[in-house]
């Protein structure tokens, strides 16, 4: 999903360490490249910082990423994950995407990712396979002007799936002690929150970032489940110095995944 302020393409910020020259069609990060040239939805900022923050249980075996687009929050979960017996579903709608997600998979050795083409509104497994992570980076936008295409429009917009859906989705697949973590815009959050409180899903923690120190809040990463936390934290995150360069935090945040410029 892309923010006007903070969803970029991130090629030209960050560079390998011996200079060479990025590949075309995607991002390189330090463990693997996905491309992101079939698929509707970019690999963005936003989407980087919910795969690097999501917390992770010590006892997570089976993950589902919602809308996955090219596979980046899957991506990034199987790298923190990978010495750990566990299964990451990613699917989406898009039958591009989940082609291309499978394809960046496979290139990176991940083989714990199975990517699947399918409306996660008639998504079924059995009940014994629920999940103990949920994630996604799902739609926002209410329907206005249309995309130049369909895939787009479906990855961008609410239509596709709308808050109540996504919520009776994570409440029908998590497991009682699981997780469900998600990033949407700061000025989406309260209502988001409001709407899971209300169907016995209850914040366990919180990320506001904002893109510099003079900004306001741009992005909300949240993790919710069905118990009550007594110990709910929450955190702030400002992407850039007064200078421009990423921030110490930032850096510290997606320092196993990141090229960053010396």
């Amino acid at each position: 999903m892309q923010l006007p302020q903070i969803s970029h393409y991130l090629e030209s910020l960050i560079m390998p360490n011996n200079q060479l020259p990025l590949k075309q069609g995607g991002f390189t990060f330090k463990r693997f490249f996905v491309a992101h040239d079939k698929s509707p939805m970019k690999v963005t900022t936003d989407s980087c910082l919910l795969g690097a923050w999501t917390p992770i249980n010590f006892d997570v075996q089976n993950v589902l990423d919602i809308g996955t687009g090219c596979g980046v929050i899957a991506l990034m979960l199987a790298q923190r994950l990978e010495n750990r017996l566990c299964q990451i579903d990613a699917i989406d709608i898009d039958p591009k995407a989940v082609a291309q997600c499978q394809q960046n998979s496979l290139n990176a050795n991940f083989l714990t990712i199975r990517a699947l083409n399918i409306d996660v509104n008639q998504f079924r497994i059995d009940d014994h396979s629920c999940y103990d992570l949920i994630v996604s980076n799902p739609p926002y936008f209410q329907s206005a002007v249309e995309c130049r295409n369909t895939e787009r429009q479906l990855a961008r917009y609410t239509e596709s799936l709308n808050y109540q859906q996504l919520i009776d989705v994570v409440r029908r697949l998590l497991k009682p002690n699981g997780l469900f973590c998600l990033v949407l815009p700061y000025h989406f959050a309260d209502q988001f929150k409001q709407l899971c409180e209300l169907n016995q899903l209850y914040l366990h923690s919180e990320m506001l970032v904002k893109y510099t120190a003079d900004k306001d809040f741009s992005l909300s990463l949240m993790a919710f489940s069905f118990n009550q936390n007594d110990n709910f934290q929450c955190q702030s995150l400002c992407m850039r110095d007064d200078d421009g360069r990423y921030s110490q935090q930032f850096r510290q945040w997606l320092a196993d995944f990141y090229l960053f410029r010396k």
